[in-house]
């Protein structure tokens, strides 16, 4: 049974649709977490693509994954390669891209991206619609 407290386990189902390459975008408006340094509240807008492969994750244990940050000290930069790990470990995607938009602080915006791609996979070419 799903708890209603943060935790740290993700929730997974099997992919519908594992033949084909699709993609699952997840916006996270409200993450929080502490700055390690001054322990005052960072605030952050998380974008999460993925291309699953055998495994698709379930929303509210992201929910209550991001929700157990909420108190923990974590810089940036680590918090958001934490996150991208921590989900490849999860459901092995072929690919995964996480950005962490946080909001000012000291007068200086901070953007993080990172990405996973499974060995050997690569993603479709654009196709440009008239």
């Amino acid at each position: 049974m799903m708890t209603n407290s943060p935790s740290e386990p993700f929730e997974t189902f099997e992919n519908p649709t594992p033949e084909r390459d699709y993609t699952i975008r997840i916006t996270i408006p409200e993450f929080t977490c502490l700055c390690p340094i001054t322990g005052q509240p960072d605030f952050a807008t998380l974008t999460l693509d993925y291309v699953p492969d055998r495994l698709c994750v379930e929303l509210k244990s992201v929910k209550l994954y991001i929700w157990s940050y909420r108190d923990k000290g974590a810089f940036h930069e680590a918090v958001t390669n934490k996150i991208l790990d921590d989900l490849i470990n999860a459901i092995a995607p072929r690919f995964m891209r996480i950005k962490a938009k946080f909001n000012v602080r000291g007068g200086i915006y901070t953007t993080v991206i990172s990405e996973h791609r499974q060995p050997g996979w690569k993603a479709l070419p654009p196709i440009t619609l008239p």
